[in-house]
Formats: structure tokens, sequence, C-alpha cells
């Protein structure tokens, strides 16, 4: 039986086609997968600066406003309606002077009966003194009448003990006067005893009575005072601010109604991201430019409390203040972080909102800009400092990212 042979060609010509869409198929993916994206960008569109070594001043930019150095708050004590202004808004006070008056009859006839009430036990304890200070005189007459009839009946005596050893006497006689001195001296002794337990507890009486007016002459003379509550007092001298009452206006007590400013000095208030409240404590420098001439100053204190991401410093000139002064003025301030050092910078931009300061484009010399891991460190308002991942004089490109985030080279036309 004779076997059949297959043709070799026709083989061929089924294998070869099958080869060639594998390897164009294998080109494809190997292509696409290690081809890097790339995105033609018209170069007046973005911003190239170069990466430079020097000074890094480790420092942030605020805006702060000028304040007095010390402000005390004008607060009443007594609630109650407006009934007088004695100064207006902006006018300079001295310490104690009046600023307004209240009225509060409720108050006020409150306070009359209470020293009415504080006045009738004041009365009542000093009659109990005088009377406690005349039962006294009343127990020395009669400690005097005994002590007399003592030394009366001891004369008796003493003259009919002579008569009776004379025997000039009936011993019935001596015996009736020695009896009588015999009562004489037991009744001396005991009243005198009882009078001097009397004179010591008279006298705790008396010192409590002393001790408990001097409380009720000093609760009232409180009461008095703070019957002088309706008038608001200036607290310090100075200029009064924010001070606007209405005559007949209800104020509540403990109600601020405005602020005296100190003019003896001020300060500078400035509102601080909340990134650097960490960083941030009494002593450090900045400094402020004005009119020419740069002033420093330093932080006197630092407000903890964050309020919509932000905390407050107050600074204090160091030296001597800018002329011309005054409440409500703005000022940059540059507050210095730390001490300057050699570092390697790039300038601020927009791309590190789209990287966060992890990547950035950096110029290849060919007219492509390719994207490249980096690691920055510290900012101010004018540079970044790169850790690692560029090199002194390399050019990057430091606008915006918003369109380039998932491209991995740029084409410069």
């Amino acid at each position: 039986m004779d076997t059949k042979v297959q043709n070799k060609k026709s083989k061929y010509k089924i294998i070869i086609p099958i080869a060639l869409v594998v390897v164009f198929l294998i080109g494809l993916l190997f292509y696409t997968h290690f081809k890097k994206s790339s995105l033609n960008v018209d170069s007046s569109r973005i911003s190239v600066r170069e990466v430079s070594k020097g000074a890094f001043d480790d420092m942030v930019i605020l805006s702060g406003k000028i304040e007095p150095l010390h402000s005390v708050l004008i607060n009443n004590i007594e609630s109650g309606a407006v009934q007088e202004i004695f100064v207006e808004d902006g006018a300079m006070v001295e310490k104690g002077e009046p600023l307004m008056r209240l009225y509060n009859p409720n108050s006020e006839l409150n306070y009359l009966q209470q020293e009415t009430a504080i006045i009738e036990q004041i009365n009542n304890l000093r009659n109990l003194k005088i009377n406690l200070t005349n039962q006294e005189l009343e127990l020395e007459k009669e400690l005097i009448l005994i002590q007399h009839d003592y030394v009366d009946t001891e004369q008796k005596y003493e003259l009919n003990k002579k008569l009776y050893d004379l025997e000039l006497i009936p011993e019935k006689d001596y015996k009736e006067i020695a009896e009588q001195y015999t009562y004489q001296t037991k009744r001396k002794g005991i009243i005198e005893t009882s009078v001097s337990k009397e004179k010591d507890a008279r006298n705790l009486q008396i010192q409590a009575i002393d001790d408990a007016l001097i409380k009720m002459e000093q609760n009232l003379e409180i009461l008095r005072q703070n019957k002088e509550n309706f008038i608001v007092l200036a607290a310090i001298s100075g200029r009064i601010s924010s001070f606007d009452p209405n005559l007949g206006q209800h104020i509540d007590a403990g109600e601020s109604l405005g602020k005296i400013d100190n003019m003896d000095g001020y300060k500078i208030r400035a509102k601080v991201d909340e990134y650097y409240i960490s960083r941030l404590d009494v002593g450090q420098s900045g400094t402020i430019e004005t009119n020419n001439k740069t002033y420093e100053v330093e932080i006197s204190k630092v407000l903890p409390e964050v309020k919509d991401g932000q905390f407050q410093v107050d600074m204090v000139f160091k030296n001597e203040y800018p002329k011309n002064l005054r409440m409500g003025m703005s000022f940059s301030v540059r507050l210095y972080l730390s001490e300057s050092s050699e570092s390697l910078l790039i300038p601020k931009g927009a791309f590190h909102y789209d990287t966060s300061g992890k990547w950035i484009f950096v110029l290849d010399g060919t007219g492509k800009a390719v994207r490249r891991n980096i690691k920055l460190g510290r900012e101010n308002p004018m540079y970044f400092e790169v850790l690692d991942g560029l090199m002194e004089g390399e050019r990057v490109i430091t606008s915006s990212y918003s369109d380039y985030k998932k491209v991995e080279v740029l084409n410069l036309k």
C-alpha cells in the first residue's frame, strides 16, 4: 500500500503567518508596556526654574496688625439701664474716671434694705454691750459694799477680841461678833469668786460683740462700696474704644462695654497656620520693614487656641517703634523659625499642590522634560529645600501640573 506524503510548502504556509502574528502581538505588548506616556506642551505655558545652592532662611511671613501693648475690657458689675454717659468713644480717660452711670431700682432697694438690717444689728449689739458693761458696774458696786461690810466687821472683831482678852466684855458679845466676822469672811470669798467668773464670762461676751461689730462695720462698708458699682469707672488710663452705650439701654452684669487701650506701647498680633504651632515659642525673632527701615520684633505670647485652622501670636518691638504707628495698621512680618543654613533650593511653584513634593519634571536638554521622584524638606515663602533627587544647575518645571499628572515625558514645543 502506498503512503501519502504531506506537502512541506503547504505546512510552512500555515505556520509562518501564525508566527508573524504572535511576534507582532508580543512586540506591540512590549512597546505599549515600556513606552513612556508623553504629551506635547507649549513652552510659553510653563514656568522653568533652576535648582541652585544658597542660604535657606527657615521662616514664615505673617500678616499682623498693630494693637496696644496692654488693653483692659470695660465691664459692669451691676445690671441696669444706662442713666448717664460721661465720655465718648475714642476719648482719653484717666484711671478711676467715671464712664457712665446705671440705674436699677430693684437693686438699690435691696441695698437699702440690707444696709438698714446691718445698722439695726449693729445697734442691737452696741446696746447689748452697754447692758453688759452696766451689769459689771452693778457687780462692782455690790463687791465694794461687801468689802466694806467685811472690813467693818473685821475691825469690830479685832476690837472685841482685845476687850474680851482683857475681860472687859462678856463672852456672849465676843462670840456674836466672832460669828459675824466668820460669816462676812466666807461671804466675801464667795462673792469675789462669783464676780471674777462673771467678769471673765462678760469679757468674752464683750470681745465676741466687738468682733461681730467689726465684721458688720466691714460688711456695711462693702455694701456702701457696692452701691457705687452703678457708676462704671476706667480701670486704667488710656484711649477708650468700642464704647457705644445708649441712654436707656439695659446692660447685664458682666457684659463687655468696650475696652481701654494703654497708649504706652504697641504690639503686633498675627494669625499663623496651625502647621507651625509646634515650631513657635516665646522669644523667637522676626523683622518688619517700613519706610525703608528694618525693625526687630520677637514673640511675646503664643495663644494656642486653634480656630479655622489658625492660631494667634503677639509680637513686641525689641528696640524701637516705627514712627507714626496707628492702631489697626498692617505689616508683613518675617518670623525666623531657625538659623539660616546652606541648602539645595528650588523656587516655590504651583507644582507642589499637584505632586505634594514627591516628583517633578526635569528638563533633559533635548527639548523634553522627564518625570523624576524627589524628596523635599523645609519650605519658606520663596523656596523649597531639596533633600534628594535633584542636582545644582538642573532646570525644572515649577508651574501647575494639573494637566500632566499621568504623563511621564513632556515634549516642549
